[in-house]
């Protein structure tokens, strides 16, 4: 069964500049989040309705530095807020990780508030294509993150991807998942960006 869209992730500095860039963007406010304490980062979170949402991550300053590289290449993150990485949801990771590009990452197991997952992470953090290819992750239980949200009205329209090499990452894309929202644009440099249908109208992270 291919992947489907899960949730995209908008790195930031420090989670309050990041969050409060998303909330002016959208016109909405975040959700508390949580902590990470096996890759040492934190975040907030918007529903984007079933099965799906958005993420401010960033580096947790009061949280011990894990003994390897931060998920989603945070530890080399600089600049202001904006979308970094996006996540698809499986429901067999090995089955998933055998159809992907190398370096996609290894399976580790992670629990939050009673969530529980894995996910696919790379040894040196940054995923294939510049991490233009998404995370994979796989939700244990009947529960995911998006279960646990207030529905504010707002709804993924589009992620646009932007790579130097847009067929290879389309070819990569192919047997993991089909989804008509994802699209890949050429460009000198990876890039992502995020139409979000809101009870303002349409708006764009990039």
């Amino acid at each position: 069964m291919p992947a489907r869209f899960d949730h995209i992730a908008i790195a930031a500095e420090d989670l309050e500049t990041g969050a409060a860039a998303v909330e002016a963007a959208l016109g909405v406010p975040l959700q508390q989040g949580g902590e990470h304490a096996l890759m040492g980062t934190h975040n907030r979170l918007l529903s984007l309705g079933p099965g799906e949402y958005l993420e401010v991550i960033t580096i947790n300053p009061r949280a011990p530095a894990p003994d390897r590289p931060r998920w989603f290449d945070l530890d080399r993150f600089q600049g202001r807020p904006r979308p970094n990485t996006w996540i698809a949801a499986c429901d067999d990771l090995t089955g998933a990780l055998a159809a992907a590009p190398r370096r996609s990452g290894q399976p580790i197991d992670f629990e939050r508030n009673g969530l529980r997952w894995r996910m696919a992470v790379p040894d040196d953090g940054q995923l294939p294509f510049d991490s233009a290819f998404p995370a994979l992750i796989e939700w244990q239980g009947s529960a995911s993150a998006a279960d646990r949200l207030t529905d504010l009205g707002c709804r993924l329209e589009q992620v646009i991807l932007t790579h130097p090499d847009p067929q290879a990452l389309q070819a990569a894309l192919a047997p993991v998942i089909d989804d008509p929202r994802i699209t890949i644009e050429p460009g000198a440099a990876k890039a992502i960006r995020a139409v979000i249908r809101t009870p303002h109208g349409l708006r764009e992270l990039a």
